[in-house]
């Protein structure tokens, strides 16, 4: 039998509505998955504008209440953490460890946020008798979700609640990663994180338990500063909005790091004036993390690149989920990173203009939907 649950629906002009959706029974290699919790991120805020209507939410974690004939990973009942990387295993970069640029499933490198087979099939989830996809193939700002096996990873932690559990989904592994999949920050080096929003504090819980001696905060609000401390800055620095390109915030980090600068850095503002903004923060030979995502034209004073530094614009942290998923939630479970205390607010899924509102004056680290 199929389900009627409330789900919210980007209409692809700009607004959104709460609106009930009709969910199948899971085809072979399908799971259906009652969403308990769903962070929020500017992504989702973004999908208001993708000019056709979708489920909206790209990270969630839940139960799964039902399972299709060919699924083996997952059964009726388990905690899962949804992913929206969803890899088909065989293409080239699935076989070159690529799981997260996947050219058949990805929903951005394979089909620009749309439908790809990686996705479960489209009518599955109907909206007033009509097929409607899923936001990056999982759409988790919904009561339940119809997703293929490969965006589900279980969770064995019995005691993590699922606000926590949630936000690993992305902006949690998209931090992470970039500081110890792309960057692989070594051992009693020097960071710099250039904004500490929910990813940027995510890079430095990454930078953190590679080890490194010295991480360096860059933010105009020094409330977020203060909490960059909590979860492992050594360091901070209050920069100026007039500061362009942050090249005096750079000078600072200079001499912070025996005039040289630090050995890595990483943007995590999404601004396009920042994007070139960690090689100015880096020694001869450090390496520059992109991390926001930034796709807007950029202009580039090459002499930045001078001398032998490397510039890497990853995605979602080089996530492979079966594996990645795992690690960190072993390091929360040993206390090693925070989860948690980086919910700044939950909101029924009724108040997510709120939540929206909130995300974008800067008030939360993240915000995240509940669900009864």
């Amino acid at each position: 039998m199929s389900i009627n649950c409330k789900a919210a629906i980007a209409k692809g002009d700009g607004t959104f509505s709460i609106d009930i959706v009709e969910i199948q029974k899971p085809k072979a290699d399908e799971v259906l998955v009652a969403i308990k919790a769903a962070g929020l991120c500017h992504t989702d805020y973004d999908s208001l504008n993708w000019g056709k209507p979708i489920v909206m939410g790209h990270e969630g974690a839940g139960i799964v209440t039902e399972i299709g004939t060919d699924i083996t990973s997952v059964k009726v009942g388990d905690s899962v953490i949804l992913n929206w990387a969803t890899p088909c295993g065989t293409c080239f970069q699935c076989e070159h460890e690529n799981e997260h640029i996947c050219e058949n499933n990805s929903p951005v490198v394979a089909g620009s946020n749309g439908y790809t087979p990686g996705h479960a099939h489209k009518k599955g989830t109907t909206l007033k008798g009509m097929p409607i996809e899923r936001s990056f193939n999982i759409g988790t700002l919904s009561e339940f979700t119809l997703v293929k096996e490969s965006a589900v990873v279980k969770n064995t932690i019995k005691d993590m609640s699922f606000p926590a559990a949630s936000i690993v989904s992305c902006g949690v592994m998209t931090g992470f990663g970039s500081a110890v999949n792309t960057a692989k920050v070594t051992e009693n080096s020097s960071a710099v994180v250039i904004g500490t929003g929910g990813v940027g504090l995510n890079v430095i819980q990454g930078i953190k338990v590679s080890k490194a001696s010295k991480i360096i905060a860059i933010d105009i609000n020094q409330t977020r500063l203060e909490m960059a401390k909590q979860f492992g800055a050594t360091h901070t620095i209050l920069a100026d909005k007039d500061d362009e390109g942050l090249l005096k915030a750079a000078e600072k980090v200079k001499e912070m790091s025996n005039g040289r600068g630090a050995d890595y850095a990483f943007e995590c503002t999404a601004i396009p004036a920042l994007g070139v903004a960690p090689l100015a923060m880096i020694r001869n030979a450090g390496t520059a993390v992109q991390v926001s995502g930034i796709e807007e034209k950029v202009m580039v004073d090459m002499s930045l690149f001078e001398w032998d530094k490397k510039y890497i614009n990853p995605l979602y942290g080089k996530c492979n989920p079966q594996k990645d998923f795992p690690i960190i939630l072993n390091y929360y479970k040993n206390g090693d990173i925070m989860l948690d205390e980086m919910i700044t607010r939950t909101y029924p899924l009724d108040n997510l203009q709120q939540a929206f509102d909130d995300m974008l004056s800067g008030k939360n680290a993240k915000g995240v939907i509940v669900f009864d």
